[in-house]
């Protein structure tokens, strides 16, 4: 009788883990369910005001005030350092990479109007793809060699126009926490806009909604860190971008070791 026992016992827990994996996943889907829609109700409106406005100010501020904390999974964010930045001049924003809120974690942390460096694909999906270009982001298609100095033309002339703009420049989320060495390319846009470079750190994002397995937000402790601005300039000139990259790397590893 007791292998028998032990056999009914197995089966149990097989149920019993089939049942909790069915679960999940319905709640996966619930829950991406609700971010589609959530997301095509905002930038329905979004669209709607700038169509009859032409504000794309007033679109921008909406994802922040809208969109963005209803996607954020109940998350408490903690903002610190928007004192060391001056926010009535432009800025490029380089921020590591953890999760797909972190866009939404920047706009709700930033206090005025931002852009995103965004890949191409990101135009075909959605709602999304329209409200980006409606609202002046800029894209980059990884695949061509000459989309490079094309966004780097493009950015510096967002952020003369007295834009801020943020981007990744990682290139990748990570899967790890580890921030892998920021790309030296887009710090140029920075350079030749004369516009300084921002440090950003993002902590606890890729807990709330991981990168790997189906889509599962949950909520969890977020912080977004301002360090202070880098100057693209010093008394020999223009900075050079490798070495900008590097310094701005460093300091948003140095942000992310600081106690929560």
């Amino acid at each position: 009788m007791l292998p028998a026992m032990e056999q009914r016992v197995d089966n149990m827990d097989e149920a019993a883990t089939v049942g909790e994996r069915l679960v999940r996943n319905a709640w996966s889907a619930v829950q991406l369910g609700y971010t589609l829609l959530w997301t095509a109700g905002w930038v329905s409106v979004a669209l709607l005001l700038l169509a009859v406005s032409g504000n794309r100010r007033l679109a921008l501020r909406m994802a922040a005030r809208c969109w963005a904390p209803g996607l954020l999974w109940g998350s408490k964010v903690t903002v610190v350092g928007l004192e060391r930045v001056d926010w009535s001049k432009p800025h490029l924003l380089v921020a590591n990479h953890q999760s797909m809120i972190d866009i939404c974690a920047l706009f709700h942390a930033v206090p005025g109007p931002l852009h995103f460096l965004l890949k191409q694909e990101m135009q075909r999906v959605p709602f999304v793809g329209g409200y980006a270009r409606a609202t002046g982001m800029l894209f980059i298609d990884r695949e061509d060699r000459r989309a490079g100095p094309r966004m780097r033309r493009e950015a510096a002339t967002l952020l003369r126009q007295g834009a801020t703009l943020c981007l990744f420049p990682e290139g990748t989320r990570s899967r790890t926490g580890f921030v892998a060495p920021f790309k030296g390319g887009a710090f140029q846009s920075a350079i030749d806009a004369g516009a300084e470079v921002v440090p950003v750190a993002l902590d606890g994002t890729g807990a709330v909604l991981p990168v790997d397995g189906f889509f599962r937000g949950r909520p969890g402790p977020i912080r977004v860190e301002f360090g202070a601005p880098l100057p693209v300039r010093d008394g020999n000139g223009p900075v050079d971008r490798q070495a900008l990259a590097a310094r701005a790397h460093a300091e948003v590893v140095a942000l992310l070791r600081r106690p929560g």
